[in-house]
């Protein structure tokens, strides 16, 4: 997707404070301000989404239900990204030891959903929160997936889709070597790619389809090379 400020005792909390919340796992003011501040921004962020599903679902992706839905997820998420920005400039990565899993997923959320530039932004955050053992290697793949389809590229653990306006339906983007897919998705907590897309979109995976789809996607980009 493409589009508060926060509030002043982020910017006004001493430095000792936000040092001693980084490295404890402890409850602390700190900890339950960013956890109730966060918990806030996921349900600003999610609701509107989960709504705008249910209305693709219940009238089509170029209905007027879904289009006007669509302005309240652009508004909100705007208003979320421009948090979610202050809180790493404060803080850097706050980690589950100071926000919990949820607090992790809604800023890996927020950054999913903001444009390519804003992902490639906090990319060497994220993998430095992961060799840390501050944020689970599934949300950071999931970055790079969503990265690599911006730059027309293959995905490599299968969890982005693209709407097609020719087949007026949705379709994984293509994957690389997609019969190995499980294992790479395993190897960093992942469930099955049937599972996840049947369960998050009612989608049902097609391996032979999907081989095809990434032969046809590396042919044209060979051509495009040329």
């Amino acid at each position: 997707m493409k589009y508060l400020a926060l509030f002043t005792c982020l910017s006004i909390m001493a430095c000792s404070t936000k040092n001693n919340a980084q490295e404890s796992t402890a409850p602390t003011e700190l900890n339950s301000y960013l956890v109730a501040l966060l918990d806030t921004i996921y349900r600003m962020e999610q609701e509107p989404l989960e709504l705008s599903h249910e209305l693709m679902r219940a009238h089509g992706a170029e209905s007027l239900e879904f289009q006007e839905q669509q302005k309240i997820v652009y508004r909100n998420h705007a208003i979320n990204e421009k948090k979610i920005a202050a809180i790493l400039a404060e803080y850097g990565w706050p980690g589950e030891a100071v926000i919990g899993e949820q607090g992790s997923l809604t800023i890996c959320n927020v950054i999913q959903h903001s444009d390519n530039e804003i992902r490639l932004k906090y990319l060497p955050m994220m993998k430095k929160a992961v060799k840390e053992k501050k944020l689970h290697p599934r949300l950071l793949a999931r970055a790079e997936d969503r990265i690599a389809t911006e730059q027309n590229q293959l995905q490599i653990y299968g969890g982005q889709m693209k709407y097609y306006p020719a087949t007026k339906s949705f379709n994984v983007w293509p994957i690389y070597d997609p019969e190995n897919i499980d294992k790479r998705r395993a190897a960093i907590g992942l469930g099955p790619i049937a599972e996840h897309l049947k369960n998050r979109f009612d989608f049902e995976w097609n391996l032979e389809e999907q081989i095809k789809r990434t032969a046809a996607f590396e042919a044209e980009m060979k051509k495009v090379k040329k």
